[in-house]
């Protein structure tokens, strides 16, 4: 029987590690990455294996991969967390803040795959889920170079799943609202039609999802986990 592999990025603490947790639970092998230290510690937890780094490093992620690879062959699921980027009012935010935003909430995800992709390729199978939020389309003053750039995201998981679908190799966004993993408020829960914020356990169930044999047709989506928050189509 083959051992599945799951690579997890920014897995340190929040939906990351809720993620690699509920894939450790069925049954992947798991590869963390986290600058702080907690990702390999989460990965001794799991029976894994982890980097501290950044995926802001081209060099973290190949330790990660290469890591993974040695151990156990191949790697089947990748999970794109993130990190937070600079906010501010709009015409407020400087060039080094959009940078700064375009690394944290966009190239994370096109940095780790690169790496990873031709090994899914060479495989003929493979999923990757990026954790975005759910002010991709509709966006927030609140959270303005996440919007931009997860917006960007969107676009880019579409092109890469035109590119690879014939592989079998697939990617999905997952789009969550307010999470537990943030301070709560009571006005934001008020604004939630399902009245509570959600748990990073249900994100972590839908990105184990979109790794399963039962997602193998869903490519290139954007799927809302957000308690109603937005119903736009």
């Amino acid at each position: 029987m083959v051992e599945k592999v799951a690579i997890v990025t920014a897995g340190g603490s929040g939906m990351g590690a809720a993620a690699a947790r509920h894939l450790a639970r069925d049954g992947f092998r798991i590869a963390v990455l986290s600058s702080s230290g907690k990702g390999e510690a989460l990965a001794r937890e799991v029976g894994g294996f982890g980097v501290t780094g950044s995926n802001q490093s081209n060099d973290d992620l190949k330790r990660l991969v290469d890591g993974a690879l040695e151990r156990w062959g191949r790697i089947d699921v990748l999970v794109n967390s993130a990190g937070h980027g600079p906010r501010a009012p709009i015409t407020e935010i400087t060039d080094a803040q959009w940078h700064a935003g375009l690394d944290v909430y966009l190239l994370n995800v096109v940095r780790a795959v690169r790496i990873v992709a031709p090994v899914m390729q060479a495989q003929k199978a493979g999923a990757i889920i990026n954790i975005s939020t759910a002010w991709a389309f509709e966006p927030s003053p609140l959270f303005p170079t996440s919007a931009v750039f997860r917006a960007g995201l969107a676009a880019y998981t579409k092109l890469f799943a035109d590119a690879f679908a014939a592989d079998n190799v697939r990617m999905n966004n997952v789009l969550p609202g307010w999470i537990d993993s943030l301070p709560a408020t009571e006005e934001r829960r008020q604004g939630v039609p399902m009245g509570r914020y959600g748990r990073s356990e249900e994100i972590a169930a839908t990105i184990a999802f979109l790794a399963s044999e039962g997602a193998a047709y869903i490519t290139g989506q954007n799927i809302r986990i957000d308690g109603g928050l937005m119903r736009s189509i």
